[in-house]
C-alpha cells in the first residue's frame, strides 16, 4: 500500500511493509520500469539525487527509500537490521509499487551489500543488479594458491583493517551513538578526499537526529556481529547475502576509495556471471555516484537498458 504527495524535486512515497514503513524519494513515470536505489552508511536516499532524474528522463520509475531506521522512514518494529531484512524490504518495495520483470536494483555501500545479496537470491524479482563501492563477498577472497605464494594479500588485509577501524568502534553501545556528530564528517573526508559533502552531511545528520535513528544505523553493523537472532521472516534471504550473484551485475568502484581498498576488487569480474561488467572510476572515492556522476550514470544507463 502506498500514499504519495508532491514535493519540489522528487516526489515522496510512503511504502507500508509488514514490519516497517519506508519513506522514499521518487522520480519518473509511475508506469515506467522500476529501479530501486538503496543508500548506505552514513548516507541517505538523497545520494541518488543526480541519478534519479537521469533515469526518470529515460522513462524509469526511480524509487530511493530511506532504509529502515533512517528518518523519515520508521524504526522497524521487529528491530532487525540483518541483511536479510534489508533484502526483504527491497522485495517489498517492488511488490508494493507493482514492479514487474523489468525491475533492477541499484545499491551503494550497505545498499550494495543488499543488492549483491538480491543478485544471489533465487526469489529476487530484480533482473539486474548495479553495485557500487562494496563488491560481492566472494569477489574479495583470493585464490588460495596465490595467497600462499605471496604476502601481498596479507598486506592488503592489513591496509584494509586500518581503514575499517570504524566497524569495531560502531559496536560500542552508547559511545558510538554519541560520537556520530564527529565520526560521520570524518568518514566522509577520509572516504572521498576532496569532495565537498556539506549538502550530504546535512541530510545525514537530519536523518540520524534522534538516538533511536542513530542506534538503528549502527544496528546494521551490530547485526553482522551476531548480537541478535535473524527473525524467521528473513532467514531464507539471509542465507544468500554472502553468496556470488546469479544475475548479471554491474560493479563500480572509485579508484581513490578510502573505505574499501581498490586492491580488494581485483577479482570481482571472476565472481560475476556472464554478461556482467566491472568499471573502475578515476578521480572518485567511496561516494563515486556523487563525485563523478556523469561517468557513473553513463555506465548504469548502458547496463540497465540492455
Amino acid at each position: 500500500m502506498t500514499d504519495e504527495t508532491t514535493r519540489p524535486g522528487p516526489q515522496t512515497v510512503e511504502i507500508h511493509l509488514p514490519e516497517v514503513s519506508l519513506t522514499a524519494l521518487c522520480w519518473g513515470p509511475e508506469d515506467g520500469p522500476l529501479a530501486v536505489c538503496l543508500h548506505g552508511y552514513p548516507d541517505t536516499a538523497w545520494t541518488w539525487r543526480h541519478l534519479g532524474p537521469v533515469l526518470a528522463a529515460r522513462g524509469w520509475r526511480v524509487v530511493a527509500p530511506f532504509t529502515r531506521g533512517y528518518a523519515p522512514s520508521e524504526i522497524p518494529r521487529d528491530g532487525s537490521y540483518h541483511v536479510g531484512a534489508l533484502m526483504d524490504d527491497a522485495i517489498g518495495v517492488h511488490r508494493a509499487l507493482g514492479g514487474d520483470e523489468r525491475a533492477v536494483v541499484i545499491g551503494h555501500d550497505w545498499g550494495a551489500i543488499t543488492a549483491n545479496g538480491l543478485g544471489a537470491f533465487p526469489e529476487s524479482p530484480f533482473r539486474r543488479v548495479v553495485s557500487l563501492a562494496v563488491p560481492p563477498i566472494p569477489a574479495m577472497q583470493p585464490e588460495r594458491a596465490s595467497w600462499r605464494r605471496t604476502p601481498r594479500f596479507a598486506l592488503l588485509l592489513l591496509k584494509q583493517s586500518r581503514m575499517s577501524w570504524y566497524i569495531a568502534f560502531n559496536q560500542i553501545p552508547r559511545l558510538a551513538e554519541r560520537s556520530l556528530d564527529r565520526l560521520i564528517p570524518l568518514l566522509w573526508r577520509h572516504w572521498s578526499p576532496g569532495y565537498d559533502a556539506t549538502e550530504d552531511l546535512d541530510h545525514v545528520m537530519t536523518s540520524l537526529a534522534s538516538p533511536a535513528n542513530r542506534a538503528a544505523a549502527l544496528g546494521y553493523y551490530r547485526a553482522v556481529a551476531g548480537r541478535r537472532k535473524v527473525p524467521a521472516r528473513y532467514r531464507d534471504a539471509q542465507r544468500y547475502w554472502i553468496s556470488a550473484p546469479e544475475v548479471q551485475t554491474l560493479y563500480l568502484h572509485g579508484d581513490d576509495d578510502g573505505c574499501l581498498a581498490v586492491g580488494l576488487t581485483a577479482r570481482v569480474g571472476e565472481a560475476l556471471p556472464a554478461g556482467s561488467e566491472v568499471v573502475h572510476v578515476a578521480n572518485a572515492g567511496h561516494f563515486l555516484q556523487l563525485e563523478q556522476p556523469e561517468t557513473v550514470h553513463q555506465a548504469i544507463v548502458a547496463f540497465v537498458e540492455q
